[in-house]
């Protein structure tokens, strides 16, 4: 299984709103678009992503529905040269400030129109405003990384521990330095997490035509059968991670 993670998926209540956010602010272009009777999807990338660079997929449901944001999600983090050069442009045009980089050396964060967490980190690899990981709040650390290990193949490749939380990273281990990773964080005081639905999901790529096969192997590692290939007409098929959160699986 290849396992690199193809996109995050997020929910938005007004889809031109959103698609001009990133696209005036980020840079971002749309590089695909699922027009669906109920439902619109589009991803998203900025110029010059790494083939092997994940993608934002923005969903609308044409029902006005509104979204709940829960706190088993955290945020996306996208790369650029200087946090603070980079954050303050964004605050000359108009976004809301979060998290200012002089209170968070290192980083800083915005938030899109739905209130998506966007941490904005400086990276000397990757188009600039791509997506550098996704971040996952877990409740128990071991089950997290275990899941992520065995059922995903993937490697521990970088842990941040301090007095309160602990930081864990993970991708493939071939994946190039430009794919997204996979944050997770585990705070120490035991805290439970609600899952909300404004955000979708995180994909993790396969080769085509290996579905099946991919799909048989997580289930012998004990992944939830949550939404089967048959179920998606063999498009993608859908597992959850320990703590619920959904990883679809996909080709490429």
């Amino acid at each position: 299984m290849d396992g690199t993670l193809d996109h995050v998926m997020m929910r938005v209540e007004d889809l031109e709103e959103s698609l001009a956010w990133y696209k005036s602010h980020l840079g971002y272009e749309e590089i695909g678009r699922w027009e669906a009777e109920t439902f619109t999807n589009v991803h998203l990338a900025p110029s010059g992503v790494h083939e092997d660079g994940a993608t934002l997929e923005l969903t609308y449901n044409h029902d006005g529905r509104s979204y709940t944001m829960g706190d088993a999600w955290g945020h996306i983090a996208v790369r650029v040269e200087d946090v603070e050069e980079a954050y303050y442009e964004l605050m000359d045009e108009g976004v809301e400030d979060y998290r200012r980089p002089e209170d968070n050396p290192g980083y800083a964060f915005v938030k899109d129109p739905d209130g998506h967490e966007i941490e904005i980190v400086e990276r000397d690899h990757g188009a600039r405003w791509s997506i550098d990981h996704t971040m996952l709040r877990v409740e128990d650390a071991n089950d997290a990384i275990g899941w992520y290990t065995r059922a995903l193949e993937y490697d521990l490749t970088h842990r941040s521990e301090h007095d309160s939380f602990a930081l864990y990273f993970l991708k493939p281990a071939d994946a190039p330095e430009a794919a997204m990773s996979v944050e997770l964080t585990y705070n120490y005081d035991g805290r439970s997490y609600e899952m909300g639905d404004a955000w979708g999901h995180l994909a993790a790529r396969i080769e085509e035509g290996t579905l099946k096969d991919a799909w048989e192997t997580l289930m012998t590692r004990e992944a939830e059968d949550y939404r089967d290939p048959e179920s998606c007409d063999y498009n993608y098929a859908f597992t959850k991670d320990a703590d619920g959160h959904e990883i679809e699986i996909v080709e490429r």
